[in-house]
Order: C-alpha cells, then sequence, then structure tokens
C-alpha cells in the first residue's frame, strides 16, 4: 500500500544558536583542559539531548553553587547568574567560567548603566526563568520589577514614573512584547528603552520563519524542550499565526501521530538549543509514515560566532 503524501516545511534558520553553539563549546573545552569532573550550575542550555551527551562525557550538572566542590571547575550556564554567584565562587577561590550568552550580557550591562543612571528598571520576561532570575540579580533588591503581561504594566508602583528603563528577556515573543512595551510607554511616556531591541537575534529569526510557513502547513512540530523559552514560544507563534495544531516535541518518539493523520502539509522547526540530529531524527520518523516532499522555507541567514574566553585558549 502506498505511503500518503506529506509535504515537509522545514524552517531555516532552526536550531542552534551562536549562544548556544559556544556554551556547548566551553563545557567540552573545560572537559578537554581540567578533564572529569566539569562541573556546570544548571543545564548548560534546555535540552536534555545535549545536556545527557555533556554528563557523559564527565560534565555534573547541579542547581546551586554550593553543591560543587572548591577543588573542580564549574561553569555557568548560557542563561546567565546573579552577581552575587561569581562572588560566591571567588570567595571559595574556585576556577570558574561564565557561558552566558553575550547577548544576554548585553542586557546585564545595559541595566547595569541604567541603574548607574539613577533610573528604575522593568524587566519584559517570565518569572523563575534562569534568565529572568540571573538580570534581576544584576542589581540591588526593588531595583528591578518584572511584568509578564500588559495587565501587570497596570499593576506597577514604580518608585518614580519619570525615573524608568525597560529591558527584555531575550527567548520572548516578539509580538507579545511588542504589547507589553505599548502598554509600558502608554503608561510612563518617559521609560527609556534599550537602544536595539533585547529580544535576540536568534529567536526573532525562528520566529519569522515559522509566521512564513504557517500559512502552509495544517501542523507544526516545534523540536525543543519543555523548559525551553524560545521553544515555547515558537509554538505559540505558529499558532497565532493560524497554524491550527502545534505541537513541542523532544525526540521524534513524542510526536503524536494520531493528530498528524490525514494531512498533507507539515511544518517542523526547532528552538535554538536543539541539536540538527533531532531535527533529521523527526524527518526519519516522517518518512517511514509518509511519502516526504522536503521544502525549506527560508527567512534569514546566520553567520554570527561567539568566541570563548580566552581562559579556555590557553593551556592547562
Amino acid at each position: 500500500m502506498p505511503k500518503p503524501k506529506l509535504t515537509l516545511y522545514l524552517a531555516a534558520p532552526r536550531g542552534f544558536c551562536a549562544g548556544v553553539d559556544r556554551a556547548i563549546k566551553i563545557v567540552e573545552m573545560a572537559l578537554a583542559k581540567w578533564g572529569a569532573p566539569v562541573f556546570v550550575r544548571h543545564e548548560i542550555v534546555h535540552n536534555r539531548f545535549v545536556v545527557d551527551g555533556l554528563r557523559a562525557k564527565g560534565a555534573v550538572f547541579v542547581e546551586e553553587l554550593g553543591e560543587c566542590p572548591a577543588d573542580r571547575p564549574v561553569i555557568f550556564s548560557a542563561h546567565g547568574v546573579p552577581k552575587s554567584v561569581p562572588a560566591e565562587a571567588r570567595a571559595r577561590q574556585m576556577i570558574f567560567v561564565d557561558a552566558t550568552c553575550p547577548l544576554v550580557s548585553k542586557v546585564h550591562i545595559e541595566a547595569e548603566r541604567h541603574h548607574q543612571n539613577g533610573l528604575q528598571m522593568v524587566m519584559i520576561g517570565h518569572a523563575g526563568h534562569p534568565e529572568t532570575l540571573g538580570t534581576m540579580g544584576q542589581l540591588p533588591e526593588g531595583e528591578v520589577l518584572l511584568v509578564e503581561t500588559p495587565a501587570d504594566v497596570q499593576r506597577l508602583a514604580p518608585r518614580d514614573a519619570e525615573k524608568l528603563a525597560f529591558i527584555t528577556q531575550t527567548t520572548l515573543s516578539v509580538d507579545d512584547t511588542a504589547e507589553i512595551v505599548a502598554a509600558l510607554k502608554s503608561r510612563f511616556p518617559a521609560i527609556v528603552g534599550p537602544h536595539k531591541e533585547d529580544i535576540c537575534y536568534a529567536t526573532t529569526n525562528r520566529q519569522e520563519a515559522v509566521k512564513a510557513m504557517a500559512g502552509k502547513i495544517a501542523a507544526l512540530l516545534v523540536i525543543g524542550a519543555p523548559n525551553s523559552s524560545n521553544s515555547r514560544r515558537l509554538v505559540e507563534v505558529g499558532r497565532a499565526a493560524g497554524c491550527a495544531y502545534a505541537q513541542l516535541v523532544q525526540r521524534a518518539a513524542d510526536i503524536d501521530w494520531r493528530a498528524l493523520e490525514g494531512i498533507d502539509a507539515l511544518g517542523v522547526t526547532a528552538g535554538a538549543s536543539a541539536p540538527e540530529v533531532l531535527v533529521n531524527e523527526v524527518i526519519e520518523a516522517c518518512r517511514a509514515r509518509f511519502d516526504v516532499t522536503l521544502a525549506p522555507v527560508e527567512t534569514a541567514r546566520e553567520n554570527i560566532e561567539f568566541k570563548v574566553p580566552r581562559a579556555l585558549r590557553e593551556p592547562a
């Protein structure tokens, strides 16, 4: 019996961004330089496949610095950490490497600059997300107010409505963030915004590719982890753009095939922490059930590369 035909639209860009690629290299280079074990505070990036692969090579993942012995190197995740974490590492005379994405570090520097200029910060982000905790932890308590929705903006009680600036988590929905920014500017006309958009290029590009394919597909699969903010936003963007069914999957084994019965056009993308090997796994799983025609949907080309810290480029 012939397989049903399926056009598989592949989003481009998809998968690893420069910050994720750099963070993974940092762990691998640290293992090569100092040997196992190397400790990593929080998942280096939000992807189980990546984390399990690094764990197999000798990385030990912990949630807090207190779980790390002082005589082994520790790496801080790509999401960034509060200032108190490197301060504690220095006090314990630990070897540490900061794998914070440079685009997240840019937001940290921005927050510090506004604080020095006497402005209280408003951060658009998700409560409890490591990046939000790290960014808010750059300034003294009470100096960063968190908002997640336009409704939160109406409840804000700043110290001085004339002395405010806003920053954002780098992995948010571009459209949702625009609504919150509009609410902030409406309520606080004097609020200062970033010189350049805080939402990173990779998040924006992946969302644009999903929007471009949404009108062509009956369903969308986003390859990524449940705790990956940018992956979850891709599902939301697909639905908002008119895709009737959008599912977040970590691996091909997670696909709900019943939901894809009868479709002839499927979109596939991957969050910025998901490796291309998982995309290929999903394509092969589709080929086992369908007569697949691949159709790339390219909306941008990325050639950004971030250098690893100098400490890793020097001999042990």
